[in-house]
């Protein structure tokens, strides 16, 4: 194990399911299990114990569900990112979720190596969902009260200069930072602290809910070729 090991979390009320994870992420060199909970009632106080860096959380639990406790993580000042486990590629909890602050998310049955790099990324900054993955939540988000949602979204994003405003379409296509650099001419660490400044201006927990505020306002349909 790595001094800057990854501190990660496991949340699931099924203890075969945590026993696979513990195993799977156990044979990363730079991921250290913590702690596990079985239920969202348990996790701010595991939190609390283990400091953990990701959590990595059901969504369907008895008592309390991974929604409501990652609602409650997010809102702490110190909260560890989140990232939600699910067996639905558009369950309307994972969306609601990512809307909370999670970071992403990973289906259960998910190839062990993709999980690990999803616990990595979400660590650097980088997005957990795919481009085509983010295009199917938000096509799943599109439902109704579709004007309001976008009259919105575009409010809130009023107050991105131009090139923020660009940034903000480029997360919202998935995008990692290295590809944005290249599209829009400019340094990775620029786009770092455009994206830093987007976050910080909208009040916002991380690249997902920027993507999703982004396809709100309509702007990934008028940024299209």
């Amino acid at each position: 194990m790595t001094a800057t090991a990854i501190r990660l979390l496991l949340v699931d009320d099924d203890p075969l399911v945590r026993a696979g994870l513990a195993l799977m992420m156990g044979g990363a060199g730079d991921i250290e299990i913590v702690g596990e909970a079985a239920d969202g009632a348990e996790v701010e106080d595991a939190v609390q114990r283990t400091r953990p860096d990701v959590v990595l959380m059901d969504i369907r639990m008895p008592t309390v569900d991974g929604l409501t406790a990652t609602q409650r993580l997010r809102a702490r000042a110190d909260a560890p990112e989140v990232v939600v486990l699910t067996t639905f590629h558009a369950d309307e909890q994972v969306l609601h979720a990512l809307r909370a602050g999670a970071a992403g998310f990973v289906l259960k049955d998910t190839a062990p190596a993709e999980i690990v790099d999803a616990v990595r990324r979400v660590v650097a900054g980088e997005p957990v969902l795919s481009p085509a993955v983010t295009r199917q939540l938000m096509r799943h988000a599109a439902g109704g009260a579709a004007d309001s949602r976008q009259t919105r979204a575009r409010e809130r994003l009023a107050p991105l200069g131009d090139r923020e405003r660009e940034v903000a379409v480029a997360v919202g296509r998935g995008l990692a930072n290295a590809q944005i650099a290249a599209d829009l001419f400019m340094s990775v660490a620029t786009v770092k602290t455009h994206v830093s400044r987007i976050l910080a201006k909208l009040d916002l927990n991380n690249r997902v809910q920027i993507a999703l505020l982004a396809y709100d306002a309509g702007l990934l349909d008028e940024d299209r070729p």
